[in-house]
């Protein structure tokens, strides 16, 4: 990993190199949400040598038991479910040497009431453990979301968004959200302990790698794609036209992992939130092609009778299928509903495009970026790499 901000925070990094690591880690992150899509990268990116603000030591936190494909990252594994107030203190009030809080998970429940319920006790669990017990702590990340600037899932479409593209300065729509609590959450907790900073990210669709993830748009598309391929069937794009045709932005889970670190270490992104995409935009039917190419599809797109494709729909009965596909390739055993978040590539894919505005990053110190398409070609590899797909 090249840190293009080594020059914006080199006091950090010289501080590294000059031998700091000899006397132990500098830095202590605690990720809440490890096996997740930013928690993995966030686990492969913190221990390496020139990562800004280390040597890091990490503590890497999730509910189930350590999965095959995290056990590569040198992270310090904690099995606790931080839905439960008991568990989370005899878990996390111990880590008395922690510096940093990377809060990247969250709850997903059937109305937006329940995740309000939900979140709200899990991230407060994490803060009450952690802040009055850990001495040196200096700052507290959190991750949220877009929904910030278009509202809950429940209310997509009814309630009045913003216009496009979203500034961090946008008021709080009229509307319940999880994203408000936290925030609010976030900033009372943290004013209990002098010092410490926060930064709040709002990334829009993820490119990234995680069979565990809620929202695992690279690996959802591998999976229909390997299950098209196996049977012989065109990758049709399972969204509208319109969408198809517009301007479309992710974010990359590296580099989402990256503007993370940076706000963590860098005190012009204290007490600030940010918007985090690559930086580019694309379009659906040119990146639909470059994924057809990793499976080795040649016939791709649009229906041709015009209906829009629910993968929900498409998918629900190719359990036996995926199955199949698992035992033929030696992929690990996971189960057709764990890889593939169906509901949610429809909900993105058929969606109006949105794009949210990352000056603010830029104007505060933070010029990362990715190329979507190289994005996209680097996750798909790393889902077979792994054995998630053939």
């Amino acid at each position: 990993m090249s840190w293009w901000w080594a020059g914006a925070i080199g006091a950090a990094k010289k501080q590294s190199e000059n031998g700091d690591a000899s006397r132990g880690h500098q830095s202590v992150a605690l990720v809440v949400g490890v096996t997740g899509i930013v928690g993995n990268s966030l686990a492969e990116i913190l221990p390496l040598s020139d990562t800004p603000g280390g040597p890091w030591k990490v503590y890497g936190v999730a509910r189930r038991p350590r999965p095959n494909w995290n056990l590569d990252h040198p992270v310090e594994y904690i099995q606790c479910d931080i839905s439960n107030t008991a568990d989370t203190q005899a878990k996390l009030a111990q880590l008395t040497d922690v510096t940093h809080i990377f809060y990247v998970t969250w709850a997903l429940r059937f109305t937006e009431a329940e995740n309000i319920e939900a979140n709200n006790l899990m991230f407060r669990n994490v803060l009450q453990a952690v802040i009055p017990n850990a001495p040196n702590l200096k700052h507290v990340c959190l991750q949220t979301g877009l929904k910030h600037y278009v509202g809950p899932f429940e209310l997509v479409g009814k309630i009045e968004p913003h216009d496009t593209p979203y500034t961090e300065d946008l008021p709080r729509l009229k509307a319940p959200n999880f994203y408000y609590d936290l925030e609010d959450i976030l900033a009372e907790e943290v004013a209990t302990k002098e010092g410490v900073t926060w930064s709040v990210h709002r990334p829009h669709t993820i490119f990234g790698f995680s069979p565990y993830s809620l929202m695992n748009m690279m690996g959802t598309l591998s999976v229909y794609a390997a299950i098209c391929k196996h049977e012989g069937m065109p990758l049709l794009f399972p969204g509208t036209e319109s969408v198809w045709n517009a301007y479309s932005i992710a974010s990359d889970a590296d580099l989402i992992a990256e503007q993370e670190i940076w706000a963590a270490v860098d005190p012009n992104a204290q007490n600030e939130a940010f918007n985090i995409h690559n930086g580019d935009v694309f379009k659906w039917k040119h990146l639909w092609k470059v994924l057809a190419e990793q499976f080795g599809i040649e016939k791709y797109g649009l229906p041709e009778s015009g209906k829009t494709v629910s993968l929900t729909e498409l998918m629900k009965d190719k359990g036996a299928v995926w199955d199949k596909i698992v035992k033929d390739n030696q992929l690990l055993p996971n189960k057709l509903e764990e890889v593939g978040v169906w509901w949610f590539a429809d909900f993105v894919l058929g969606a109006e495009s949105i794009i949210s505005c990352m000056n603010k990053s830029k104007e505060h110190g933070f010029l990362g970026f990715r190329n979507s398409k190289n994005s996209l070609i680097s996750w798909v590899d790393k889902l077979k790499a792994h054995k998630i797909v053939p």
